[in-house]
């Protein structure tokens, strides 16, 4: 009976290795976009025939979808159609791309083009609406907005915070202020008051004990 060659050293490692790099998330994550839903407003032929409409990014063969032939009609997708996905997006770069209507004897009609970027999409999902000509749902579970933008909504979120926390002291700086001038203000007028009646009690004081010494010279009897 023979036994199986032994596993080298090397082989080890790259067991390991490929191991190691499947268990970090996202080293193998791709970022799929497939068609949901698409709603066409209006058709660019001529002549009442079924337009043949075709989602196209740069660098991509362009995909077919033969399903959507009439405008007004939402249609809807399960994302396991032939033609599906419709492109890959890169992690930190757009792809320019567009929705567009075959035609045969001139250049193809342009539904819309557009940036098509990977933080686009909000919980995996991204809608592009053009006026008059679509409106269409995307789909791309594994692509989320990148860590500079959710970075960027934090810091202005800290800068939005900042700028209330400045101007709630400001206010509350300048209410103390107008208190505390309030304060001195009738504290001055109390102490002018008491003032103004130690003074007279005084007056009263000195007028009363002058007329008790005229009454002890006994000068009112004279007089």
């Amino acid at each position: 009976m023979r036994w199986p060659p032994p596993i080298s050293h090397r082989h080890c490692l790259l067991l390991v290795f490929v191991v190691g790099l499947c268990s970090i998330p996202g080293s193998f994550s791709s970022r799929l976009v497939t068609l949901d839903t698409i709603d066409i407003f209006t058709t660019h032929e001529w002549f009442p025939s079924k337009p043949t409409v075709y989602f196209h990014c740069n660098g991509d063969n362009k995909t077919n979808l033969p399903d959507v032939k009439e405008a007004n009609s939402i249609y809807t997708f399960k994302g396991e159609e032939s033609w599906q996905p419709l492109t890959e997006l890169p992690e930190k770069k757009c792809k320019r791309c567009g929705l567009y209507e075959e035609d045969t004897f001139k250049p193809d009609d342009v539904f819309d083009e557009w940036e098509l970027c990977s933080s686009d999409f909000k919980d995996g999902k991204y809608t592009h609406f053009k006026e008059d000509q679509f409106n269409a749902t995307f789909l791309c579970p594994n692509c989320t907005a990148s860590v500079g933008d959710s970075r960027a909504d934090e810091s202005s979120t800290e800068v939005e915070t900042k700028k209330t926390s400045v101007l709630v002291i400001i206010i509350v700086s300048v209410l103390a202020s107008v208190i505390v001038i309030i304060a001195l203000f009738g504290g001055y007028k109390y102490w002018q008051k008491r003032k103004r009646e130690r003074d007279q009690a005084r007056f009263l004081k000195l007028f009363e004990e002058g007329d008790d010494i005229e009454d002890q010279l006994g000068l009112s009897n004279e007089l």
